[in-house]
């Protein structure tokens, strides 16, 4: 079984990867500055790296981390709007493709050129790829974020009983002294078991440290990758929304779905030709920066809105959906703000 064409069991030892790998190593000269207490290395300023290679493990707006899949230390790559995103050539006659930067996602094995900054960060000119590792890396968010989705779900509800047989344990520390000493061998106990939680659950925000903050729908007509006028409407509105906000941290993610009628593999062309159209007005007519789209993607007729067996459930499934996300490090303080 196959997804987008990549063997799932590659897949799956990738999504491991970027589970339980905490650290990179040293990939070019040069690279010999280490912070112990964060596990990132640090390249030295005006220092020039070529083809450092790796696999990108966590994804910022305007950087990346990438790491060694067989572990070490971790580097912080620096995107500008002069990074040359491309695949790598295929033989004489087929030259290498341009690519965005929203194109570098986690789990993509990729090698970067670049220039150490003045805080010791990797700053991008040239990122190379192959389009097998990004589709791979495409098809891994579709099957590594229910699973993150599950795990953060279950940390909170392992939280939560702590929290409550701790309060229990409190309101019993007066009872005798052995209640008491049983009493704080138990919240002791809690304590490390909230650590141990704590620090899982940290390593997932690591893969996705974003919060969905606002979903707009656009649909389509059958068939169609076109934007009609009410389309362009809707997203028009949610811009004007947007220019009432607080905008630091966020990033936006399209993706786009179909209906089920035709074949899965035009679904998906087409929902990922509607994705880009999507991009395209806004980009031109809003002047957004690529590098805050995170992840333009087709589902297909996967995900579906509504059932397909009616008129009305297949015109909610011909859609594209633009997901308005924050970084959570700063979510507290952009919450409370409606600055512009």
């Amino acid at each position: 079984m196959s997804v987008a064409g990549i063997a799932l069991p590659r897949i799956i030892v990738v999504a491991i990867i970027l589970v339980l790998t905490s650290v990179g190593s040293v990939f070019a000269r040069g690279l010999t500055t280490i912070d112990q207490d964060q596990q990132t290395q640090s390249v030295p300023a005006g220092e020039k790296v070529k083809k450092f290679r790796g696999i990108v493990i966590k994804r910022d707006p305007d950087a990346f981390t990438m790491s060694d899949t067989m572990g070490g230390t971790q580097t912080v790559v620096l995107l500008t709007a002069d990074t040359e995103v491309k695949s790598h050539k295929k033989g004489v006659f087929r030259g290498s493709k341009e690519y965005g930067a929203s194109y570098i996602l986690r789990g993509l094995r990729l090698e970067v050129d670049g220039v150490g900054s003045s805080d010791g960060k990797l700053v991008a000119e040239k990122i190379r790829f192959d389009e097998q590792d990004l589709r791979a890396a495409q098809a891994l968010k579709a099957t590594v974020d229910p699973v993150e989705a599950e795990m953060r779900d279950k940390l909170a509800q392992q939280q939560a009983e702590q929290e409550r047989l701790a309060g229990q344990l409190e309101e019993n520390r007066a009872l005798t002294e052995k209640a008491q000493a049983s009493a704080d061998a138990a919240a002791d106990a809690a304590k490390k078991a909230q650590q141990t939680a704590d620090y899982a659950n940290n390593r997932i925000n690591g893969l996705d440290d974003f919060d969905t903050l606002k979903t707009i729908t656009v649909n389509f007509t059958s068939g169609s990758a076109s934007l009609g006028p009410k389309a362009k409407a809707t997203i028009d509105e949610a811009a004007a929304w947007v220019k009432t906000q607080n905008t630091k941290g966020w990033v936006m993610a399209v993706i786009g779905y179909a209906d089920t009628t035709g074949s899965s593999q035009r679904n998906i062309d087409l929902s990922e030709r509607r994705a880009n159209a999507v991009i395209y007005y806004i980009v031109s007519k809003y002047k957004m920066p690529l590098n805050r789209l995170v992840q333009p993607f087709g589902y297909g007729q996967l995900e579906p809105a509504a059932e397909n067996t009616t008129k009305a459930g297949r015109a909610k499934n011909r859609r594209v959906e633009i997901r308005l996300m924050i970084n959570k490090g700063i979510a507290g303080t952009v919450a409370g703000s409606s600055g512009n």
